[in-house]
């Protein structure tokens, strides 16, 4: 196996025009920001709009560590307080008849170090979705979804419904013979599967102290691995995903691998184009923490403001030794917080760091 790579400066390469598409993508946030403020008189996140489940838990940092994983939040054992959101990726508060990719937003208070500029407070914030890989390979594409996505926002829930389903029958047919498209997950024909037992990834690659990886959220204990590929039934009931959620965690204490891979060769595992998963075989995950949660109520009306109403969750808060890298990060480095601070605004709600 090959050494890990030695964080550079020189890893990333900025494109031209990278500015203006980052305003391209406030526009369709705005877009989906303001049309869902006006159907409901709240404001809601631009992405990941919908929670399923707010969480609180510690992250238990191993002890001995080799030096190359022992690294920024990493660096020293211990247990630090976590927070946890799990919902679905639109804008909107969609029906979860409607099924798309899952996302799970960790935040990590108590961390030591350098911060990087503008991020307040003592956390470390990971965002992951259950998937290995991104959408979209640059910034640009990115945008181009996005555009596409705030056209979507607040038009026929019917019709989304109906799409969902043929989507997911089709994708369950290119499953059965071994060609399941992310693609078609991406726009409603996700499998329909139990939140508490997905895999979740970064995607884009970290800074990771003296080198650069990804990471992993992998359920860990028996009470979660059992869930994993569980079909929820979403047929009746206004939210039936959160109630399913609801009902599991309050009996249950769970436990996930945080797990790192750290980049080992730059031309297979690309740094600037997150479409690329990076072979395991070359660059395997090891665990450096676990995430343990115990049984609660997920949906605790007093967590549910103080988590999902008060808090944000963006990929530059925390550590410069884990300094989001890649295009597609660049460019959310503005858009996080300009959602955010439409939400204080529109809500009368100041979002702070815990």
């Amino acid at each position: 196996m090959k050494p890990p790579v030695r964080y550079s400066d020189d890893l990333e390469q900025v494109d031209p025009g990278e500015a203006e598409v980052a305003q391209e993508m406030l526009e369709a946030f705005d877009h989906i920001l303001t049309t869902t403020h006006a159907d409901m008189n709240h404001a809601v996140r631009a992405v990941h709009a919908k929670a399923h489940a707010v969480l609180q838990g510690e992250l238990a940092i191993d002890s001995f560590l080799p030096p190359e994983l022992a690294q920024g939040v990493f660096a020293r054992p211990g247990r630090l307080k976590a927070w946890v959101r799990i919902s679905t990726n639109p804008g909107d508060i969609i029906s979860d008849k409607v099924s798309l990719p899952r996302g799970l937003a960790l935040k990590v208070g108590g961390v030591r170090g350098e911060r990087l500029p503008e991020a307040e407070g003592d956390t470390q914030d990971f965002l992951l979705v259950n998937s290995p890989v991104f959408g979209a390979a640059k910034a640009k594409d990115f945008a181009g979804q996005l555009k596409l996505i705030a056209k979507t926002t607040d038009r026929a829930e019917g019709g989304k419904i109906v799409l969902s389903k043929l989507l997911q029958a089709v994708n369950g047919a290119l499953g059965a013979a071994g060609l399941h498209s992310k693609a078609l997950d991406a726009i409603g024909g996700a499998p329909q599967v139990h939140p508490l037992g997905e895999t979740y990834f970064s995607v884009t690659p970290f800074r990771y102290g003296d080198h650069v990886a990804k990471f992993r959220l992998r359920p860990l204990s028996p009470s979660l691995t059992r869930l994993t590929g569980e079909k929820v039934d979403t047929s009746e009931g206004e939210n039936p995903i959160r109630q399913r959620i609801r009902q599991d965690m309050a009996a249950l204490d769970g436990e996930w691998a945080f797990e790192v891979q750290l980049l080992r060769d730059v031309d297979t595992q690309p740094v600037e184009d997150p479409t690329v998963e990076w072979p395991e075989d070359e660059a395997p995950f090891v665990q450096v923490a676990k995430l343990v949660v115990p049984a609660q109520d997920s949906w605790d009306e007093r967590r549910v403001m103080q988590q999902d109403e008060m808090m944000r969750f963006s990929p530059w808060t925390g550590l410069a030794a884990h300094r989001p890298l890649g295009s597609i990060n660049r460019a959310r480095r503005p858009a996080y917080p300009h959602s955010a601070d439409f939400r204080a605004a529109m809500n009368g709600c100041p979002i702070h760091e815990p």
